[in-house]
């Protein structure tokens, strides 16, 4: 039976916020379970991203298959998407059915837009984590990802790995996680330290 995770695109989605995940999951498709199938999904096929990398989605809100893991990047995008009601009703029907209803960076406020955060913890962008707790019903903590219920969310951009491989460790096992972060041979040593930010 084919596990399906659906990674959402829209209008200046943030680039590696799905292309991190789209890889951790894609290379374990590929080379370890090809009963696992990892697509993209948009309100239309065409979509530039926050960079302007130009993507062609799989799939169109209305003809994508059903998603087991439903995975929503941010990106400053969201700020806009969360009043595009196609994006947010496709996002609360694919959440609906999924296993797992994931997000990295600004892409919880979409997710909370769709109704998955109510009385839930989640964490997003450093930059971003004050306004989230301005919404009603989420608990927003300062963690690299959170796991609460069915719903997983992810801090910025390049936390979207950690957060894949730690979603992939739950349902395929650690192991199956551990071959696929050797594949994409991911061991984080940035060349310089990080500066100290705000809390």
């Amino acid at each position: 039976m084919t596990t399906n995770v659906a990674v959402v695109l829209f209008p200046d989605v943030e680039e590696l916020d799905f292309a991190g995940p789209y890889e951790v999951f894609g290379m374990f498709s590929k080379w370890i379970d090809k009963d696992w199938s990892v697509f993209t999904v948009a309100e239309h096929k065409q979509v530039r991203g926050n960079i302007g990398l130009n993507v062609t989605a799989d799939y169109t809100f209305d003809d994508a298959p059903n998603a087991d893991v439903l995975l929503v990047p941010g990106g400053l995008g969201t700020r806009e998407g969360a009043d595009n009601q196609a994006l947010v009703g496709y996002i609360r029907r694919a959440g609906a059915g999924a296993q797992y209803v994931t997000s990295v960076c600004t892409g919880a406020f979409l997710l909370h837009r769709a109704g998955f955060l109510e009385g839930k913890k989640a964490t997003t962008h450093w930059g971003s984590r004050d306004r989230l707790q301005q919404e009603p019903g989420v608990t927003v903590v300062a963690e690299r990802w959170v796991h609460d219920g069915n719903v997983v969310t992810a801090a910025g951009v390049s936390a979207g790995i950690d957060m894949a491989l730690y979603v992939l460790g739950v349902m395929a096992g650690p192991e199956a996680a551990r071959r696929t972060q050797h594949f994409i041979e991911y061991d984080p040593a940035p060349p310089y330290a990080e500066v100290p930010l705000p809390a």
